[in-house]
């Protein structure tokens, strides 16, 4: 999976957006104004997703592709490499998760909205 793969794969979820919130090199995306993946553009190897706590250190144990959250609350978010051994699927699993998990933190009516737009 390479930068533009990770780009097009979070833009089809519904509801989300990108932006550059914290200077041209970090790409966001948020859903519901909520942040739940990013980038930096020039390594574009590696992305910050949010984790299940549990699930994050189990991740971390079982892959080293998976780290703590670089510059990130370390017990919520993990840096994932996207140039070793994880398949795609895998990568978009943790993609995944991180979107469902900031989906239903969102208030109830928001959630309401992006599904009926869905």
């Amino acid at each position: 999976m390479n930068i533009e793969d990770l780009r097009d794969y979070c833009l089809q979820k519904p509801a989300v957006t990108e932006g550059l919130p914290f200077g041209e090199d970090t790409l966001v995306f948020k859903v519901g104004g909520k942040m739940f993946l990013l980038t930096g553009i020039r390594a574009g190897n590696n992305f910050n997703v949010k984790c299940d706590p549990e699930l994050a250190i189990e991740l971390r144990e079982q892959y080293t592709e998976v780290q703590p959250g670089y510059h990130m609350n370390k017990k919520l978010w993990n840096t994932v490499y996207m140039d070793g051994s994880l398949t795609t699927k895998q990568l978009h699993q943790m993609i995944d998760h991180s979107y469902d998990l900031v989906f239903k933190g969102l208030p109830k009516k928001l959630q309401e909205e992006i599904k009926a737009g869905s």
